[in-house]
């Protein structure tokens, strides 16, 4: 891949660089605007409604039994799901198992079943409730391997939170942004949080190709259709230059209404990352990998912002250009 940079010409290689260099917007040095503290509520049924942990309070009404306001709080929180989040329904989806993920190569079919995924990515105003919550000293929402790790899991001040944050605010100006430098833990300990989880890989793909069960048994290469359009995601070719609000690019959803499955940032999995070379050798690497998916804004080869293509990060990476979004099982009632 790198070496395709070398057969441009040289404008186009300086502009290359150049924007490859640039700050990522979520950490634009001293000009940096922190969020305001959200007022805290003593009442624990009324904070998780306040921040957004709306699938704890479907599926552990146990920690609210008794509580006077927990029928009020329950339609509430089915009310805030049933806008947040798009049905995805039962398909199948078709991994790619090798690198190069050409035509023709192996792939492994997976059936998906019906579930709930968030309509857009999770946001630096989402996040910021599962910081003030408390989330990165909430042990039991962690791995216990990965204890040893909440450590380096600060923002630029040395405070717990995302690593381009301040004083573990996030930018105001950026409230409605998808939240980024986060490895896979502090994702998937977001969605516990939450009440929620994250998507498997199949699960991602099957939402952004729509290879739903019918007798048409047709894919899209996107979640809009079958032909790239940058006018319906922000990919580097879009020109944006980073980040975009969760809800831009409305042309660009599918056919749930489910945002930015390509472009603005990767998201996160919670699937492992396993690829098998050109001798099918199983890829080993020195770091467990999840996979990632749909692209991001800095995102300058098109054929990697798919619905099909997969790549994978080190479970501990903070990047730059990766976020998530949460994926709930539909209510067995």
């Amino acid at each position: 891949m790198a070496l395709k940079l070398f057969t441009r010409k040289p404008s186009e290689v300086q502009a290359t660089l150049q924007r490859a260099a640039a700050p990522s917007p979520a950490g634009k040095g001293q000009d940096y605007r922190p969020a305001e503290k959200a007022r805290r509520t003593e009442d624990p049924l009324e904070r998780a409604l306040q921040r957004g942990r709306f699938g704890i309070i479907l599926t552990r009404a146990d920690r609210w039994s008794g509580h006077p306001g927990f029928n009020a709080a329950r339609a509430a929180a089915t009310e805030a799901i049933d806008e947040r989040f798009g049905i995805v329904p039962e398909g199948y989806a078709s991994i790619p198992r090798t690198i190069t993920d050409e035509p023709g190569c192996p792939e492994q079919d997976y059936e998906t079943e019906p579930f709930l995924l968030t309509r857009h990515a999770v946001t630096n105003a989402e996040f910021q409730m599962f910081v003030d919550d408390g989330g990165y000293q909430e042990l039991e929402l962690w791995p216990q391997d990965i204890w040893p790790h909440l450590i380096g899991f600060k923002d630029l001040s040395d405070q717990p939170g995302p690593r381009f944050w301040r004083d573990g605010r996030h930018d105001r100006r950026l409230a409605d942004h998808p939240v980024v430098g986060v490895c896979y833990y502090e994702a998937d300990a977001y969605a516990r949080w939450a009440g929620f989880r994250l998507p498997t890989e199949p699960e991602w793909q099957m939402a952004a190709t729509w290879r739903v069960r019918s007798s048409a048994h047709v894919r899209r290469r996107y979640p809009w259709g079958d032909a790239l359009d940058l006018r319906h995601c922000n990919i580097w070719h879009s020109g944006r230059g980073g980040t975009i609000p969760v809800r831009a690019y409305a042309s660009g959803a599918a056919p749930n209404g489910v945002l930015q499955l390509i472009g603005n940032v990767w998201e996160w999995t919670a699937s492992d990352f396993i690829v098998q070379g050109e001798q099918g050798q199983t890829i080993v690497g020195d770091m467990l990998m999840k996979g990632i998916r749909g692209g991001a804004y800095d995102t300058y080869f098109a054929w990697q912002a798919t619905g099909t293509f997969r790549s994978g990060l080190a479970c501990l990476a903070r990047s730059h250009d990766v976020g998530f979004r949460c994926a709930m099982d539909l209510p067995s009632e």
